[in-house]
């Protein structure tokens, strides 16, 4: 028998932000469709008329972009399905698997704490079940008739077999009293609609995942399979939350992180491939698949993904690309307008990215490379700026003067002779240059600095050095 194409779908609610988590199942979803050669779908869960907004549907768009993952079919909209599901309900009523209730919220919480007060299961208590006729002032729900006894059994591809009692399953509403359909019912309408394979999302969702069994049964469907990812916690091993620093996903690309390394980060929490760490994206499309996921929880580690995964990337980004958002993120927080074509990116790019674990502390270092006027650090002016500096800036701005042109080997070559001819190590000349070239002793490697200045600033203030380092 011919085995289906993998499907598989990321479903997101527009309710807020699009956080670490929302982020692990999509990209984890992404990967298996990729490397299994299958369709990934994306379909928005906006029922909940009174917290989705278009705003967070906009922003889940920008951040699954920005994150490179791209979808063979969609944007579904659940809003825009409520016919389906509707009509759906109704199939179940008129099997007998679904039922509508006529009790009002304020009976079923009294029962509610009743339930709690008598140390029962506050689980409805089915007394419409078997009601035929309708209560006057009252728009009832439809509910699905859960089995009393039993048990449900999940073979789950990443948490193993999972088994629940049924009488722990209470009858959830499919349909509010004002005919929004609810989650449990919509995903397993549209999951089967949509002819997805497998179910891959979060741990937090199993409990829901038995009472969905049922509805799939009572339809005559095949479910599909399905796979829980274990829960992403923070440094101190509780559930990963704002206050561990997991804010939206795009705060990450605004603090100068690289997407794939994010992605790669996330990857790892929860699967691994021995003792590889750092996977560009083509990599990790050969290799993910769920036998190598965890069931135990994983712990993001915020300074690993600064100090490892972001600097890495950084170092294996081509330079073309870093120069772009290298200029993305000078105009963004400096207001610093490049041209793209302006050759002094890449220069910077070659001197910054071995040292820079974001974007931001790039476009940080660049910063003093691009500022009109230099500012002076003075406890590096007295360091570096006194006794036979001066002489020897002197004698740096002639060699300078002199270059045919005025690239990186040419100025390196100047600086390397002087030194020679001192019988100084290059350090020597070139501390003091970089701090009459910007008025810091930390920089990118004098050569680039030089390049970026090009040769006229880069004159000036060798000699505007000179006079410094003089007392002038």
């Amino acid at each position: 028998m011919t085995q289906p194409k993998v499907r598989v779908r990321f479903a997101p609610s527009p309710t807020g932000y699009m956080h670490l988590g929302n982020a692990r199942t999509a990209i984890y979803n992404w990967l298996y469709a990729r490397h299994h050669g299958g369709a990934f779908v994306l379909r928005i869960e906006d029922t909940d008329r009174e917290r989705s907004t278009q705003a967070a549907v906009q922003v889940i768009y920008e951040a699954m972009r920005w994150l490179g993952l791209d979808w063979d079919e969609g944007p579904f909209l659940q809003s825009e399905r409520f016919d389906l599901y509707r009509r759906r309900a109704e199939e179940l009523v008129a099997s007998g698997a679904a039922y509508r209730c006529y009790c009002t919220p304020e009976e079923l919480e009294q029962r509610r704490q009743q339930a709690l007060a008598e140390k029962r299961n506050p689980k409805y208590d089915g007394r419409c079940r078997e009601r035929r006729e309708p209560r006057a002032g009252v728009d009832p729900v439809i509910r699905f008739r859960m089995p009393d006894t039993g048990e449900t059994v999940l073979e789950d591809r990443i948490q193993g077999r999972v088994v629940t009692p049924n009488e722990e399953l209470d009858d959830l509403v499919l349909l509010r009293a004002d005919g929004t359909p609810t989650y449990n019912f919509t995903v397993v309408v549209d999951d089967h609609e949509m002819d997805i394979t497998l179910v891959l999302r979060g741990a937090d969702h199993l409990s829901n995942t038995f009472r969905q069994l049922h509805i799939y049964r009572a339809f005559g469907w095949e479910p599909p399979a399905f796979a829980h990812q274990s829960l992403i916690l923070g440094p101190d091993r509780t559930k990963l939350s704002k206050r561990h620093g997991a804010v939206s996903v795009l705060q990450y690309r605004d603090e100068g992180y690289l997407p794939e390394a994010l992605v790669n980060a996330l990857v790892r929490c929860g699967w691994s491939h021995g003792d590889e760490e750092v996977f560009p994206l083509p990599r990790l499309i050969e290799l993910f698949d769920l036998d190598a996921v965890s069931n135990a929880p994983a712990v993001f580690d915020f300074e690993k993904l600064r100090n490892k995964y972001n600097a890495e990337h950084i170092k294996l980004a081509s330079r073309e690309r870093l120069a772009e958002l290298l200029r993305e993120t000078l105009a963004r927080r400096d207001g610093v307008v490049l041209d793209p074509a302006d050759p002094r990116l890449g220069l910077l790019v070659d001197g910054l990215r071995e040292r820079s674990r974001t974007l931001v502390e790039m476009a940080e270092g660049a910063r003093p490379l691009l500022a009109e006027e230099v500012v002076w650090d003075e406890a590096a002016v007295r360091k570096h700026l006194q006794g036979e500096a001066a002489d020897m800036l002197q004698a740096l701005v002639q060699r300078l003067e002199a270059l045919p042109s005025f690239d990186r080997p040419a100025v390196l070559a100047a600086l390397d002779g002087l030194a020679a001819e001192r019988g100084l190590k290059l350090g020597k000349v070139a501390q003091p240059a970089r701090v009459a070239l910007l008025g810091t002793a930390v920089s990118p490697p004098i050569d680039v600095v030089l390049a970026v200045l090009g040769r006229e600033r880069a004159l000036a203030r060798l000699r505007a050095g000179v006079a410094r380092a003089a007392g002038g």
